[in-house]
C-alpha cells in the first residue's frame, strides 16, 4: 500500500512537472511569435521595410513559382466561367477582379496589413495614374483579343510583346542587351509560334484590337518592374494605389468592348461562385505577376508565360495523352531550351549586357536591388495565358 501511494506520487509529480515544463515552453515560443509579429508589423510601416521584407521571402524563384502556380488554377477557372457558365463579358469579368482585389487590399490596411507606401514626393502623382490606366487596357484588351481572334491570332500577338519590350527599355531607358541573349529570345518566341500558333483566322476588329494589346501591355511589365525595384514600391501597396485607376478606365471600357446584357445574366449561386472563384484566383494572379515583375524584370516575366504555354501544352501530352503534333512538340522542346539558355545568361557573373541605368530616378540606395536583376533591367499585372483553348479568359497578372 506503501509503495503504492509512492509510485502514484511520483506519477503526479511527473505530470506537474511536465505541465510546468510545457507552459514555460509554450510561453517561450508565445513570445518568440510575438516578437516575430511586433517585428514585422515595424517592418511594414516603412516603404524601405516593407521592401526588405518583400525581397527577403519573395526572391525571383518564389515569386515566378507562385505566378506560375495561380495562372494554371486561373486558366480552369476561366474556362468553367467563359465556356460552361457562359459569362461572355471580358471587360465586366475583369472589372470585377479588380474590384475584388481592391476590396480585398482595403481589408488587409484596415487591418493594418498593408505594407507602407512610399513618400508621395518621390513618385509622381502621374506615374501611379499611367500605370492605373495602362493596366485596364492591358487587362480589358487582352481579353477582348482573345474573345475576337483565334487562338493562333492570339499568340502571335503575344510572341510580339517580347520585342517591344526590348524595344521600349531601349527607347525609355536606353538599355541593350547582348547578342546572346537576343538569340534566346528569338528561339523562345519561334519555339512558341510553331508550338502554339495552328490557325491564323483573321478578323479585322479582332487584329487592330490584338495590335492595339501589345503595347499596353509591354509598357504595364516595364513600369511595374521599374516602379518596384527602383523607387521601393512593393507589390501590394502598388497595386492598393493604382487599383482604383484601373477600375475607372475599365469602367469607361466597357460600354465599348463589351457586349449588351450583362443584367440579363443568370446570376444564380453556382455561376455567382464560379465567377468569384476567377475573382479570388485573380487577386493571386495579379499579386504574384507584381512580385515577379519586382523580382526579375519585365522580358524575364514575358519569358515566364511562354514557359507555361510550353508547360502546359507537353503536360497535356505526357499526362493526358493528347496529340499537339509533332511539330508542335518540337517546338515547344524547342522554346523550352531557349528559356534554359536565357536563364543561364541571366545567372549572377554569366551576364554580358552593356546596359546604361537611365532609368527611374533612384530614391533610396539603402535598399538593394534583387539578385535576379542581372536580366536586362525589368499585372500584368500580367494575363492570364489562353494556351489552347478560345473559352479560356486572359486575365490581370
Amino acid at each position: 500500500m506503501v509503495e503504492n501511494f509512492s509510485r502514484g506520487k511520483t506519477v503526479m509529480l511527473q505530470k506537474q512537472f511536465d505541465f510546468v515544463c510545457g507552459f514555460v515552453f509554450c510561453g517561450f515560443v508565445g513570445r518568440a511569435l510575438e516578437e516575430l509579429r511586433s517585428s514585422l508589423y515595424n517592418e511594414l510601416k516603412t516603404s524601405e521595410g516593407a521592401k526588405r521584407q518583400q525581397q527577403r521571402f519573395c526572391g525571383p524563384v518564389v515569386a515566378m513559382s507562385f505566378n506560375f502556380v495561380v495562372a494554371v488554377g486561373i486558366i480552369l477557372a476561366n474556362k468553367l466561367v467563359m465556356g460552361r457558365v457562359g459569362f461572355n463579358f471580358p471587360i465586366f469579368l475583369t472589372l470585377i477582379h479588380y474590384a475584388v482585389a481592391w476590396i480585398l487590399l482595403a481589408f488587409f490596411k484596415s487591418l493594418s496589413l498593408l505594407p507602407m507606401s512610399p513618400p508621395s514626393k518621390t513618385t509622381p502623382f502621374s506615374s501611379l495614374f499611367s500605370l492605373g490606366a495602362v493596366m485596364a487596357f492591358a487587362s480589358g484588351l487582352a481579353n477582348t483579343s482573345l474573345k475576337h481572334n483565334s487562338v493562333g491570332f492570339y499568340q502571335m500577338a503575344k510572341i510580339a510583346v517580347t520585342p517591344t519590350i526590348v524595344l521600349a527599355e531601349f527607347v525609355l531607358f536606353k538599355k541593350t542587351i547582348s547578342s546572346t541573349k537576343v538569340m534566346a529570345l528569338a528561339i523562345v518566341s519561334l519555339g512558341v509560334a510553331i508550338a502554339t500558333v495552328t490557325d491564323l483566322e483573321f478578323n479585322l476588329f479582332g487584329a487592330l484590337v490584338a495590335v492595339a494589346w501589345i503595347i499596353p501591355s509591354a509598357i504595364n511589365k516595364i513600369l511595374w518592374s521599374n516602379l518596384q525595384q527602383q523607387a521601393n514600391w512593393t507589390a501590394l501597396a502598388l497595386m492598393w494605389k493604382t487599383t482604383p485607376f484601373t477600375v475607372f478606365f475599365l469602367l469607361a471600357l466597357m460600354p465599348w468592348l463589351d457586349p449588351p446584357g450583362v443584367l440579363l445574366f443568370k446570376w444564380d449561386l453556382g455561376n455567382s461562385s464560379a465567377i468569384l472563384v476567377s475573382a479570388l484566383l485573380g487577386f493571386l494572379l495579379q499579386w504574384s505577376g507584381a512580385l515577379a515583375l519586382g523580382a526579375t524584370s519585365a522580358t524575364s516575366h514575358v519569358v515566364l508565360g511562354q514557359f507555361k504555354t510550353c508547360v502546359i501544352l507537353l503536360g497535356g501530352y505526357v499526362i493526358f495523352g493528347s496529340d499537339p503534333g509533332f511539330i508542335s512538340i518540337c517546338g515547344a522542346v524547342a522554346a523550352l531550351a531557349g528559356m534554359s539558355v536565357y536563364t543561364w545568361l541571366n545567372l549572377p557573373g554569366k551576364s554580358i549586357d552593356h546596359s546604361s541605368s537611365k532609368q527611374l530616378p533612384k530614391q533610396n540606395t539603402a535598399v538593394s536591388k534583387p539578385k535576379a536583376e542581372a536580366d536586362d533591367g525589368v499585372g500584368e499585372t500580367g494575363v492570364a495565358e489562353p494556351l489552347l483553348s478560345k473559352t479560356t479568359s486572359a486575365n490581370i497578372v
